[in-house]
């Protein structure tokens, strides 16, 4: 018979295995979550419904289109860079720094077209922007 008392040994928790699986989890779960997220994005863009229109006596009025050409005060420009563009907003600002431009771009232009716009417009020194609006619900129509 065995009288020796017994040593008794404590059971011993390892962590690191858990903490792998913890953190491969974590990774699963950011990246799902990242991707579910562009997955489900719904834009509503808004309408304006302006009571009257802005009168700028000496505003240029850029239009984009579709396809992402410019016109700068009804003349095409032949270029879609930004360095053509801002070379005809200098021409038709007549170095006035003050001039309004409207952007009036089609609604299926590109992001990147309005940009350029906006782009052209800061290098020439023209900082007063607006964008042209369609007729919303009211019929009424404007600039913001």
């Amino acid at each position: 018979m065995n009288f020796r008392p017994r040593r008794s040994d404590e059971p011993e928790i390892n962590l690191i295995p858990f903490i792998d699986v913890l953190l491969v989890i974590l990774i699963f779960l950011m990246l799902s979550t990242t991707f579910s997220k562009f997955t489900e994005l719904k834009i509503n863009l808004p309408s304006a419904d302006a009571e009257r229109a802005r009168d700028y006596p000496k505003e240029i009025i850029v239009g984009v289109s579709s396809d992402g050409r410019y016109t700068v005060s009804g003349q095409a420009v032949a270029g879609r860079d930004v360095a053509t563009l801002g070379a005809a907003l200098a021409v038709a600002a007549e170095g006035n720094r003050e001039r309004v431009v409207i952007v009036s771009a089609d609604a299926s232009a590109a992001h990147q077209s309005v940009i350029n716009v906006m782009d052209a417009a800061r290098r020439v020194g023209l900082s007063q922007l607006s964008f042209a609006t369609q007729a919303g619900r009211n019929g009424a129509a404007g600039s913001n």
